[in-house]
């Protein structure tokens, strides 16, 4: 069902997209690496090289977005954002979400709450925006579960107010 302001939820579940990059570089953080679950010896042998897999990534959005301008919801958007925009420019020269169609949610909850950004969290969110899913760090279930948040903070009217 679409809304008024065109957006269209859709099972987060329907289309995916996954692919583990081969590094690009020596150097890493082993602390990141070590929240992600990814072994970095077995990437460099068998993780999809970046060029191909952003280009595979850019078809799916066009194909999905279905004609209609995508973009990038995360949460918080500027750590997906960084990371997506810059591997998309430099191993496809452009952005299917052209240079600033990213949505941050925390933002977007802070103006429906009618709350100052700093006091947002996601532990200060009503449960019913939540994703159910469990959060696994694992890049595709943490997608299936911001695009579950998107869609609910898309339909909440905001917190009720009484008079």
């Amino acid at each position: 069902m679409q809304d008024a302001d065109g957006f269209r939820a859709a099972d987060p579940e329907e289309r995916t997209f996954y692919r583990e990059l081969r590094p690009i570089s020596e150097e890493f953080v082993p602390e990141a690496l070590a929240v992600s679950g990814l072994d970095r010896d077995r990437l460099g042998v068998e993780g999809a090289e970046p060029e191909r897999a952003m280009r595979e990534f850019t078809d799916w959005v066009r194909e999905a977005a279905a004609g209609a301008q995508p973009v990038m919801c995360g949460y918080p958007a500027s750590y997906d954002w960084t990371f997506l925009y810059w591997y998309l420019i430099r191993f496809t020269g452009s952005s299917p979400f052209g240079h600033s169609g990213c949505l941050d949610m925390k933002t977007l909850y802070a103006t429906k709450a009618g709350l100052p950004l700093r006091a947002v969290a996601k532990g200060t969110m009503p449960r019913e925006l939540l994703s159910r899913r469990r959060h696994t760090h694992h890049a595709l279930d943490d997608a299936i579960e911001q695009a579950e948040l998107f869609a609910n903070l898309m339909a909440w009217p905001g917190p009720s107010r009484r008079p």
